[in-house]
C-alpha cells in the first residue's frame, strides 16, 4: 500500500492510501476474502473496519449456531443440485448464485476446518451432520454457540500472519466511482477527527469488497451486536441497486445480553410470562392454546421453527408464540421466560408424557427428563448455559426477552461474480442480497464464505489493470464534499443523530416487523420522505463518525421501506417471516383460545418468483423475476478450454 498526501485547490490536504483491493469489513466474510486474496497472489490487500470485533460474526450466535454445507458422511445421498434446489425453493434466490453456494459450501467447509475451526467429527472423520429449518438432508453442522466467532478468530490469526493490513476506526462513509467502475473509497479515521480534515481519509483502489453484515442498527428490537450498521445506505447513494430488502428474519430474543433463543434454549420446555408496571404476572399464553400439551409442544417446537414464520401463525402453530409476546410487549408489558418452572395452564400439571409425540419423543431420546427446564438445558446443552454465565446473565433467574430483528436475506443486488452494478465493487456475507424469502438455516454463514472465495478467484483471473488517471481526481473531489457534510454536522439547527437514529428503529419495528400492514407501511415510509429528515448533528469531532453511520441508516431504511411498500400495495401475499395483515377476503384468520384476532393474506406460490429491486439513490422500484436454476451439462474438454482462456469468467445473468 502507498501513501501520498493530495490537496484541493482551496488547500485542504489529505491522506491518500493506494491499494490494489480493499475489502471493507472484518467479519468471517471479509478475512476469508482478504486471505484468499493474497494466497491467490494479490498481496496488495488492505482491511478497513470501524470495529475490528464489533460485527455480527463476532458477536451472535444461538444455542448451536449452524453452519450449512452439502452431506458429508455415511450413505446420505446428496449433490450440488440437490442443495441448490433447497436454497432456491425457498423463493426470492437466484438459481446461479444458489447452484454456485452448492458447489462452494465444501471447499469453504474444509478452509475454515484447515483454519481450526472445531467442527465435530465421528471416530472415522466424519463431519456428521443434522437437520435444520428448511432442510430436508442432514446438512448442517456447528462448532457450538460460538461457531462464527471460531470461524473469525482463526481466519484472523491467518490474516496477521500473512501481514495484511488491518486499519481500525475507519468508517467509510462515500463511495468513488468513474465511468460506471469503482475507484475508491472516502473513510473517516476515528483517530484523526480532530485534525483540521476532520479524519478525511481516501483510499484508491482497482476493486473494492463490500463485507459489512447486515443494518441491525435499522429496529429498536433486534439481535444484532450494538453498533452493527453496514454500508447499504452509502452504496444505495453511490448508485448501488439493492433486492429483496423487505425478506428480513425476526425470532424470540434475550434483550440484556442479545442473543438468539432457538434450539434447546425451547426444546427444554421453558416457561413464560409477562409482567406489567406494578409487577402482576400473566401467564398469556393460555390464552392462546387450547390446552397445556398444545401450549408446551408449540414451546418446544420453537427451538427448529425458531424464525417466525407466516405458515405457523394458523392452526394453533408455534408462532402464535411470536404473536403472543409481541401483543404482551405492545400492551406495555414486559415478557420473560422461565427456565426454573415449568409451563402451567390453569389447573393442569406439567408432565413430559402428556406432550404432543414430536416432542415427547425428542426428550425422551436425549434423556431429558429431569423436573426443571434449566436442568434439562444442563444436560442437553450446558454451553447454551455457560454463554450466558460469561455475559453477566443468570438463567435461574428470569430471562426478558422480545421477538427481534434477526437477519436480513436481502442486500445489494449481485451477479454470480457477487458483483454489483458498479464494476469492480463486490459484495459478500449479509450485504448482499443473496438469499430471499426462506433460507436453510446456516446458508449465510456458508454464503459469505463462498462469496470471498469467488470473488477472490476471479479478480486473480483478470489482468491487472492501472487505475484510471482521472479517479484521483474523481476521489479528491468526493472527498471534498465529504468534508462539507461533514462539517455541516457540527453546524447550528438541524436535529441530534442519535434522536434521529431512534426515530428510525422505532419506525422499522412498528412497521416493518414479522406483522405488517399496507396503510401503516405507507404511512412509515411518508414520515422517511420528508425534506430535511437527514440533516443531520453530532454532539462533537469524536461524535461525527457515529453521525455518519446515523445518515448511512436513514438512507437505508427509506430504501426498505420504499420496497417492502411496493411489495405490499402490487397485492403480495404473507411470505417467509412476516405476514401482511387484510381484512378482505381470501385470507386466513388468526385466532387464540376464545377469538379471531386478525386475518392476513395467504402467501402466493408465484410470489416466491418475484422479487423488488431498488435503483440506487433515487430509490425507484420495480418488481424482476429471479434467476432460474441453471442446467449444468458442462463437458470436461470445452470447459478445460474455456478455464484456460478465462471464458468461464464470462458472467451470465
Amino acid at each position: 500500500m502507498e501513501k501520498s498526501v493530495v490537496q484541493t485547490s482551496d488547500g485542504l490536504r489529505f491522506d491518500l492510501h493506494k491499494c490494489h483491493t480493499i475489502v471493507v469489513g472484518s467479519g468471517a466474510a471479509g478475512l476469508t476474502c482478504a486471505e484468499r486474496l493474497f494466497n491467490s497472489g494479490i498481496e496488495d490487500v488492505v482491511i478497513l473496519t470501524s470495529n475490528l470485533y464489533g460485527g455480527t460474526s463476532y458477536g451472535s450466535g444461538s444455542d448451536k449456531q449452524t453452519y450449512y454445507k452439502m452431506s458429508l458422511f455415511g450413505d446420505t445421498q446428496d449433490s450440488p443440485m440437490q442443495m441448490a434446489h433447497s436454497l432456491f425453493d425457498g423463493g426470492c434466490m437466484d438459481g446461479d448464485l444458489a447452484y454456485i453456494e452448492s458447489l462452494y459450501s465444501l471447499p469453504g467447509f474444509f478452509h475454515l476446518v484447515e483454519n481450526g475451526v472445531p467442527f465435530p467429527f465421528n471416530s472415522y472423520g466424519a463431519f456428521v451432520g443434522y437437520k435444520t429449518d428448511h432442510d430436508p438432508r442432514q446438512r448442517a453442522t456447528s462448532a457450538g454457540p460460538k461457531t462464527s466467532r471460531f470461524m473469525v478468530e482463526t481466519s484472523l490469526v491467518k490474516v496477521r500472519k500473512l501481514g495484511i493490513p488491518i486499519l481500525e476506526g475507519m468508517t467509510v462513509v462515500k463511495l468513488a466511482t468513474v465511468n460506471g467502475a469503482i475507484c475508491g473509497v472516502v473513510a473517516i479515521d476515528g483517530s484523526k477527527v480532530d485534525d483540521e480534515n476532520m479524519g478525511i481519509t481516501l483510499f484508491s483502489a482497482q476493486n473494492v469488497v463490500l463485507a459489512t453484515g447486515g443494518p441491525g442498527e435499522l429496529y429498536s428490537s433486534s439481535v444484532y451486536p450494538r453498533g452493527q450498521v453496514s454500508m447499504h445506505g452509502v452504496a444505495l447513494d453511490a448508485g448501488v441497486d439493492a433486492v429483496n430488502l423487505g425478506e428480513s428474519q425476526f425470532g424470540i430474543t434475550s434483550t440484556k445480553f442479545r442473543w438468539n433463543l432457538s434450539g434447546t434454549y425451547q426444546q427444554v420446555v421453558p416457561s413464560y410470562f409477562s409482567e406489567d408496571a406494578d409487577g402482576n404476572r400473566y401467564n398469556f399464553l393460555t390464552a392462546y392454546y387450547r390446552n397445556l400439551p398444545e401450549m408446551a409442544t408449540n414451546i418446544f417446537l420453537k427451538g427448529y421453527q425458531w424464525p417466525f414464520s407466516a405458515n405457523r401463525a394458523k392452526d394453533f402453530g408455534s408462532s402464535l408464540v411470536d404473536i403472543a409476546v409481541e401483543t404482551e410487549l405492545r400492551a406495555g408489558r414486559r415478557v420473560f421466560m422461565d427456565f426454573m418452572v415449568n409451563p402451567s395452564y390453569n389447573d393442569e400439571v406439567f408432565d413430559i408424557d402428556a406432550l404432543l409425540p414430536e416432542a415427547k419423543q425428542y426428550l425422551i431420546a436425549s434423556g431429558a427428563l429431569q423436573a426443571t427446564p434449566y436442568e434439562r438445558l444442563m444436560h442437553m446443552n450446558p454451553a447454551s448455559i455457560d454463554i450466558y454465565t460469561e455475559n453477566g446473565v443468570d438463567l435461574h433467574e428470569p430471562l426478558e426477552i422480545a421477538v427481534s430483528f434477526q437477519h436480513n436475506n436481502g442486500g445489494l443486488r449481485i451477479d454470480n461474480l457477487y458483483q454489483t452494478n458498479i464494476t469492480n465493487l463486490f459484495a459478500i456475507g449479509e450485504v448482499a442480497g443473496s438469499h430471499g424469502v426462506a433460507r436453510p438455516g446456516g446458508s449465510a454463514l456458508n454464503s459469505g464464505q463462498v462469496g470471498g472465495t469467488r470473488v477472490s478467484q476471479y479478480i486473480k483471473s483478470r489482468k491487472s489493470s492501472a487505475i484510471p488517471s482521472e479517479a484521483e481526481g474523481v476521489l479528491v473531489e468526493t472527498a471534498a464534499k465529504a468534508f462539507q457534510e461533514t462539517c455541516s454536522m457540527l453546524g447550528e439547527g438541524g436535529r441530534n443523530h442519535w434522536s434521529v437514529r431512534s426515530e428510525v428503529q422505532d419506525r422499522m419495528t412498528s412497521s416493518c416487523g414479522f406483522v405488517r400492514e399496507q396503510e401503516t407501511v405507507k404511512t412509515a415510509l411518508s414520515a422517511a420522505n420528508v425534506d430535511g429528515y437527514i440533516d443531520l448533528r453530532a454532539k462533537d469531532n469524536s461524535d461525527l463518525p457515529l453521525a455518519w453511520e446515523t445518515k448511512n441508516l436513514c438512507i437505508a431504511h427509506k430504501a426498505y421501506l420504499a420496497s417492502i411498500d411496493r411489495y405490499i400495495s402490487d397485492g403480495g401475499g404473507s411470505r417467509g417471516s412476516y405476514l401482511v395483515k387484510d381484512s378482505g377476503t381470501d385470507t386466513i384468520p388468526v385466532q387464540n383460545s376464545d377469538t379471531v384476532l386478525f386475518a392476513y393474506r395467504k402467501e402466493r406460490l408465484d410470489d416466491r418468483k418475484i422479487r423488488v429491486k431498488v435503483h440506487g439513490p433515487n430509490m425507484n422500484t420495480s418488481i424482476e423475476e429471479v434467476r432460474p436454476l441453471p442446467e449444468d451439462n458442462s463437458w470436461f474438454e470445452t470447459t478445460w478450454a474455456d478455464y484456460l482462456s478465462g471464458r468461464i469468467w464470462e458472467k451470465g445473468e
